[in-house]
């Protein structure tokens, strides 16, 4: 699959907890969880992560996002990389993509046993432009598409981004076709071959329009996986984006609500926002970095009851989606 990141984040901050409150473990995100125990921690990720470290300190997380969650933009396996990245450098331990990306899976998938994908970790983890694919082996690959810089530009150029409002699990969206997935194989094949060609046209020089098209056919595609995957209000959303001057699009994510991605041609875009005016258009740029340390405070806490370990650290964690996420696919 052919797969980005956005300038579009989830930021935590980690810290040891002094030892001078009623509680041991302090999580904020949507919620305040003031805990005594891992086990008492009612955020699934947030809880097997700090689990999965085996960190037995007072702790304390803050989760802020600039896009919300259940969105189709990777928002969750944002959330569960950055914080493993951010937990794991407050241990002092610095990680590679590739394990940041491995044991995010393992923990969305095999402990939480959820019915998500490996996309969006491996996104959130390494950033860019990417082909993402699965050898029989089971371990992904995740290879940078050898586009010229100017070539991602225009491209990003083309493409617009609405929130439709519409909030949905992925795992519900996702379990209506996975079950059933091998009935599903020429769909698949189809969205396979697609995505080879969506490749060869950003490596050549032909009018990204040819983009847009793929993109139109590889919609079409998915939407036949299950009903759930589209409905009414998001079909009006494409067909009016389309009427004004549109050649593709696609729902983000699972599908069934979330964002919804356009392609057209710049000079469409004043028209489309206008006849859409009434869902929140979201600016965005290609994001590279993936997840990043981006602030660490290795300044010593005289509170530290271990003289061979750093506390009192701060830490910043900058992820993109959010979710998510966020990334786009």
């Amino acid at each position: 699959m052919l797969a980005t990141t956005i300038d579009k984040y989830c930021y935590l901050t980690c810290r040891y907890l002094p030892p001078f409150f009623e509680h041991k473990i302090r999580i904020i995100y949507s919620k305040i969880e003031n805990c005594m125990t891992v086990d008492e921690i009612r955020h699934p990720s947030a809880r097997e992560v700090i689990r999965y470290l085996g960190i037995d300190r007072g702790l304390e997380i803050h989760h802020d996002a600039d896009l919300p969650a259940r969105s189709g933009l990777g928002s969750s396996s944002a959330f569960t990389v950055g914080l493993l990245h951010a937990l794991y450098a407050l241990q002092g331990r610095m990680v590679g993509k590739h394990e940041l990306t491995r044991e995010a899976i393992h923990i969305e998938q095999e402990v939480l046993r959820e019915t998500v994908g490996s996309q969006d970790q491996a996104s959130t983890a390494h950033g860019g432009f990417n082909l993402i694919t699965f050898p029989a082996s089971g371990d992904l690959v995740v290879t940078a598409v050898p586009v010229g810089a100017g070539r991602v530009h225009e491209l990003n150029d083309h493409l617009m981004l609405f929130y439709t409002g519409i909030r949905r699990t992925a795992e519900t969206v996702a379990k209506s076709y996975v079950d059933d997935i091998k009935s599903k194989r020429r769909q698949l094949r189809l969205m396979k071959d697609l995505t080879d060609e969506a490749v060869t046209i950003l490596n050549s020089g032909v009018d990204l329009k040819a983009f847009g098209y793929l993109l139109h056919e590889a919609w079409e595609a998915k939407r036949s996986l299950s009903s759930q995957v589209s409905n009414t209000d998001v079909d009006d959303i494409y067909e009016i984006a389309c009427r004004n001057g549109a050649t593709g699009g696609k729902l983000l994510g699972a599908g069934g609500g979330g964002f919804f991605l356009v392609f057209a041609s710049p000079e469409y875009h004043h028209a489309i926002r206008q006849a859409l005016h009434k869902l929140v258009y979201v600016p965005f740029r290609f994001e590279f970095g993936g997840s990043q340390v981006i602030f660490m405070d290795r300044e010593q806490d005289y509170l530290d009851l271990d003289p061979n370990a750093a506390s009192g650290r701060h830490f910043r964690e900058l992820d993109p989606d959010s979710d998510p996420a966020a990334h786009t696919d």
